[in-house]
This record gives structure tokens, sequence and C-alpha cells, in this order.
């Protein structure tokens, strides 16, 4: 599907309120002494200190810097951006004061990694545990649909999910495939146009981009896998790409790029096969007026 109109037929060949909230969705975090500095396994309750350290807004634990009211309540850095400077309990005027002493009480605990309910079950210090967060392998995964703009996060199942009821995205089982991608006037290329097609093989899912756009002021089509999951197993797989016709073959293998890099950076590094238009009219045949262009893959496991 296009950006701009520009629509690609694929022809499958192959085998608000910021009051107090009173639940928290992702479940409640669990607190403990700090005894360590490093991650370890296992949860520990603290309800005092939980309620202590919980905002009011958003339920979620609270860090430095931490602000009050005249009146004592608390709030998180990130919701008092949002109240207007009111407090949410007694509706008091916020200010600047910060709560020095709640804020060294939030440095000397241990707290979970906020995707323990993903299933990490590593806790950290305070410091260590933004740190750790922000390449937690149990993080949730962006939406790899590129055609429009998507925020949806999730793990892996939820996404696919996603991929199939809200951006009708084709699902293909097996290794191999054969697509023919069919633009009746492939002379306008204003924009980069996305196709994405889901295959499942070796119990993971691969994503299947195909989009035309300019390279400099070269209009071009280009064509590349995403592997759904970490570095680590992507790093298992290799595939490969062609097209031909009339005799002729350009043919591209590559490493799948995990959908943790996005799709923007995939096609920016040019980390696939890329065909130029005169190339992919050449092989298309005919009057050269109606993009015909075949792209044969395959996927494949590394030996360990």
């Amino acid at each position: 599907m296009g950006s701009n109109g520009n629509i690609y037929q694929d022809i499958n060949e192959s085998s608000g309120d910021y009051g107090v909230k009173s639940a928290n969705v992702e479940g409640r975090s669990c607190l403990r002494l700090c005894v360590s500095a490093g991650g370890r396994h296992g949860m520990t309750s603290n309800s005092a200190v939980h309620e202590l350290l919980e905002c009011p807004v958003c339920l979620s634990i609270m860090h430095p810097p931490i602000h009050q009211c005249p009146n004592g309540h608390t709030i998180c850095v990130v919701c008092k951006s949002k109240v207007q400077n009111s407090c949410p309990i007694c509706r008091q005027e916020l200010g600047n004061i910060r709560c020095l002493a709640l804020e060294k009480v939030a440095e000397s605990i241990e707290l979970p990694c906020k995707y323990h309910y993903l299933g990490c079950q590593d806790i950290f210090p305070y410091h260590s545990r933004l740190r750790h967060e922000e390449n937690c392998k149990f993080r949730g995964y962006n939406c790899p649909y590129a055609g429009t703009e998507c925020f949806v996060t999730g793990d892996i199942p939820s996404l696919v999910a996603h991929l199939k009821a809200d951006h009708n995205v084709d699902m293909h089982d097996g290794s191999t495939f054969n697509h023919r991608y069919v633009k009746p006037n492939p002379h306008e290329i204003e924009n980069a146009t996305w196709m994405l097609t889901i295959f499942n093989c070796y119990g993971y899912q691969f994503c299947l981009h195909f989009e035309a756009f300019h390279l400099g002021m070269a209009p071009v089509y280009m064509t590349f896998l995403r592997f759904m999951g970490d570095e680590n197993d992507a790093s298992k797989f290799s595939y490969s790409l062609e097209v031909g016709a009339n005799g002729r073959k350009l043919k591209w293998q590559g490493v799948p790029r995990s959908i943790r890099d996005s799709h923007k950076t995939v096609r920016d590094s040019l980390d696939g096969l890329i065909i130029t238009r005169n190339i992919a009219l050449f092989f298309s045949g005919g009057d050269r007026k109606e993009l015909k262009l075949k792209v044969a893959g395959r996927i494949w496991r590394e030996q360990s």
C-alpha cells in the first residue's frame, strides 16, 4: 500500500484527565531495601515503601526529582508537567518544591524492571534499573509496519495479531517465496511506497519489505527482510533475494535485521536488494509501461 495512494499488487506465487488513578494496569511494582549493586532474580514486597513512592497519577514508582505540594503530597516529574502545576490531591499549587527525603529513600531501594509483567525477573538499584530497561530483552517491540505511522508496541505474538487485524498484512507459512509486484505507472515515484508480508518459519516471523523511493535523484526499488525478535536470534538466520528475466539476474544475500532497528534505519543503510527503475522495467518486459517484478527468496537457519 502506498503512502500517496500508490498501490502495489502482491501476487503470491509461493509455497486528557490527569486525576488520581485507582488501579495500575501493568500491576504494582515490588520493592526491597538495596543490598547490592547488581541485578538479581526475584522480588519481595514492601507495601509501605511502595505506597510511599507510588505516584498518585500514573501509579508508577517515583524517582528523583520528586516534587511535592505545600501540604506534602508528592508527584513524579513526568506527571507534574501534565497537571498544570496543580496538586491532584488537594489542588494546591505545586511550585518547585522537591521532596529530598523521599528522593533519598528512592535511591536506597531496589526496583523490579518495569517489564516484569512481560517476563523480566531482575531487580536493580534505581540508577542501574534505568540503564537495564533501555536494553532489556523483554521490552516491547515497535510495530514493524511502515506504510503509516503506528505507535503500537508489544511482544511478538501481540504484534503479529495486530499486523493481521489492523494492517491487513498477508501472512504466509514457509521459508521460500516467489512474489510478483505489479504497479500500473512505475514512472510516478513521489515518496516511499511500502508493502509488507509476514513469513512464519522455523518458529519465528520474518517481515519482507518492498518499496519504491528516490535514492538521491534516482528512482529505485528496494526489498529487504527483518526478523521479529532480538538481534542475537536474527543473527542465526540468513536470506537471499533475487530478481531476473531475459537471462539476467540480480541476487542479494544477507542477514535479516531485527525489528529493534527501525524500518528507516534499515532502509537508509541500504541493507537489502536495490533495483534501479530502468533495470526493474527491463526485467518486467513488455513496453516498460508497467512494473511486473518477480522477487524470489529463501530463508534458512545457519549451522551453529
